[in-house]
């Protein structure tokens, strides 16, 4: 994708320099962005076009380049129309096939991505987990991947940027879930909140000695009726992908793993998201639920509040949301499979009972 602009043009394609933006504005950035397609075997390392994005993805600022077209960008919806492909992904301007590209001679590349870049001894996601330990942003970190520039030297291939960004936000959080095993548990149930771009999060830590996760999505459509979509995972992890809420549900679970690693804490956690179309009014990609529990957490945003029980919590978390505690709890996996689960303290009253 290239901007018809010149000058620093990073902000027009980098999510994390868009907090605080509204969704006019982030539609705005993705729309300035021309993408130029072209077809290449799922397996090329080599050739030209390959080598050029490549040198792009390492570059550590904005770079001229120049591209011609085969004929006349059309928009994208008119594209991925005529291509019937999937229309859940955040929008882009112009598109079409690329005659010809070039670059500028002067590119400052980042010598953390070229060091794994070379490293063709290197596991993929040991490559991925690297780059987050060094500081690179998530996005650069999924483009690099996306373009076959990470891992083993026989088996580097490229990968759909909405699998990239799953993968890459997966294999980070399932990294970060296994360095706080150890950790003491956090010692209340504690809610965080926060609202942006038409989505709200409350998001709950539950005290625990294992990790469990749960995510849910509502939303209601243009009739009022609503829909929910959960998927969770308990101490032995995910059994499958999450396709009830799918890329979204690696987002979250990187912030929540980050917030517990930077407080040597461990737990488990419910994410509640309610989508409000009326204000999310075309979908800006994954970024934002990332980046919105991201900002939940935050110390920053001082939207913690503590409590004794996990009914308290949860009632003050959708207390803020339009779908009911009620309806919420009945489809919660981590809710009632931790009601349900046995206590030490149970048994402590059980005998003073019958002492």
């Amino acid at each position: 994708m290239v901007p018809p602009l010149h000058g620093d043009t990073m902000i027009l394609d980098k999510p994390e320099m868009w907090h605080g933006k509204n969704i006019e504005e982030i539609v705005g950035y993705r729309l300035s962005l021309v993408r130029g397609v072209k077809d290449f075997d799922v397996n090329a390392q080599t050739g030209r076009y390959i080598e050029l994005l490549h040198e792009l993805a390492m570059a550590e600022q904005s770079t001229e380049s120049e591209v011609t077209f085969e004929k006349r960008p059309v928009s994208d919806i008119e594209q991925l129309k005529n291509n019937g492909l999937e229309m859940e992904s955040p929008p882009h301007g112009l598109v079409a096939p690329i005659k010809s590209f070039k670059t500028s001679s002067s590119i400052r590349v980042d010598h953390r991505i070229e060091d794994v870049y070379y490293d063709k001894d290197l596991h993929a996601n040991s490559a991925i987990i690297s780059l987050y330990s060094r500081g690179l942003d998530m996005s650069t970190i999924q483009r690099v991947f996306s373009l076959g520039m990470l891992g083993y030297r026989n088996k580097r291939k490229l990968v759909p940027t909405r699998w990239s960004i799953s993968a890459v936000d997966g294999g980070i959080s399932s990294h970060l879930i296994k360095t706080i095993e150890l950790n003491p548990s956090v010692d209340q149930f504690e809610v965080y909140k926060y609202s942006h771009l038409g989505n709200s999060y409350s998001i709950i830590m539950v005290p625990d000695e294992v990790w469990s996760f749960e995510m849910q999505e509502a939303w209601f459509d243009k009739f009022g009726n609503v829909g929910i979509a959960i998927d969770f995972e308990d101490a032995n992890g995910l059994l499958d992908y999450p396709s009830n809420v799918a890329g979204a549900y690696f987002a979250a679970r990187l912030g929540v793993t980050e917030h517990l690693l930077k407080r040597k804490r461990k737990a488990g956690a419910i994410v509640l998201r309610e989508i409000r179309p009326e204000e999310y009014i075309l979908p800006v990609g994954v970024w934002q639920v990332r980046e919105g529990v991201r900002q939940a957490l935050l110390d920053k945003t001082n939207t913690k509040k503590e409590f004794e029980s996990l009914e308290r919590a949860y009632s003050y978390a959708c207390a803020s949301l339009s779908v009911s505690q009620t309806e919420r709890i009945k489809y919660s996996k981590l809710y009632n499979g931790y009601k349900r689960r046995p206590r030490i303290t149970d048994f402590f009253q059980h005998t003073r009972v019958h002492a």
